[in-house]
């Protein structure tokens, strides 16, 4: 794995401060807690309690074997993550605590996976997650087609960036 980009935190009076590190094994039990509540406050009509020994063993299985994972902490705590497969240019999870929602943390995020995989990003949306992508278009993201997630049956965007 390429590490972040040598960046100072950010923060100050703009907003709380941004570090951004590499995903080690320990963070895995953090990691896992930040998408279930992250994803739970996105959804909360859907279990995702009910759903986490299946994150776990796709976190484990899929996305740490194969995918480029960034870290975003403020004062020393996870504040989100961002996982990054190069070779396919496919960003396949963004998670950002939900009180830190629209503080910069995304944005740095994106702009990691930008630079992890500089001649594109491909990513799925589901089509009724309208923050998300407001979000993604003001990152330079198009909608360019639309899918079915295979494990929950909603339907998609495929969303890509190019620099």
């Amino acid at each position: 794995m390429s590490k972040p980009a040598a960046r100072g935190e950010s923060g100050g009076a703009d907003g709380p401060a941004i570090s951004l590190r590499p995903y080690e094994p320990r963070d895995e039990e953090a990691a896992l807690a930040l998408w279930l509540r992250t994803w739970q406050a996105a959804y909360p009509l859907i279990d995702f309690a009910a759903r986490l020994a299946w994150w776990r063993a796709r976190w484990r299985n899929e996305l740490v074997p194969s995918a480029e994972i960034v870290i975003a902490e403020a004062a020393g705590a996870m504040a989100g993550f961002v996982t990054v497969d190069p070779r396919r240019r496919h960003l396949d999870q963004i998670v950002v605590a939900p009180e830190r929602w629209r503080s910069g943390f995304g944005a740095a995020l994106i702009d990691e996976a930008k630079r992890i995989s500089p001649s594109g990003l491909d990513l799925d949306v589901n089509t009724d997650n309208e923050r998300a992508i407001r979000f993604y278009e003001k990152q330079g993201f198009s909608i360019v087609g639309a899918g079915v997630n295979p494990v929950s049956g909603k339907p998609v965007h495929r969303m890509s960036w190019r620099p």
